[in-house]
């Protein structure tokens, strides 16, 4: 599967008084990380819009296994791939290692929605195009 990497510094706005990252910072980690994963991939949040018509992939679930925490100033890397792609739907996982260790599993249910064609004041699920398909699972 297509896989990002990238590292990224706790900051202090990240923590709570506890000095250490308030889980919902996380999420937004995520959120971060799977846009990123589509443009290193080459899909452009302007090309979801003009080429396939899409006006997003937002998030329909999501939950995370918090095993170490991170404080201030450290440094971890969150690894991002898409593990399973149905119709519009696809689900993505990402591992957050600080150094070595697995600190982090975060898991996120996502869907393409396009306008309705039929009423483009609405939003419809859109099908996932077969050139993004091919490029997130190649090996």
């Amino acid at each position: 599967m297509f896989v990002n990497r990238r590292d990224v510094q706790i900051q202090w706005g990240d923590c709570d008084p506890a000095n250490i990252v308030y889980y919902p910072r996380y999420f937004a980690m995520f959120d971060d990380s799977t846009s990123i994963l589509f443009e290193v991939a080459g899909f452009s949040k302007q090309d979801l819009v003009h080429k396939y018509g899409l006006v997003g992939i937002p998030m329909v679930d999501t939950r995370s296994k918090f095993y170490i925490p991170s404080t201030y100033g450290d440094w971890i890397t969150i690894e991002t791939r898409i593990e399973s792609i149905k119709r519009s739907s696809f689900e993505v996982k990402h591992n957050v290692y600080k150094g070595e260790a697995l600190a982090i599993e975060g898991f996120e249910t996502r869907v393409l929605v396009g306008r309705d064609p039929v009423n483009p004041d609405k939003l419809k699920s859109a099908p996932f195009p077969a050139e993004m398909v091919a490029k997130f699972t190649e090996n």
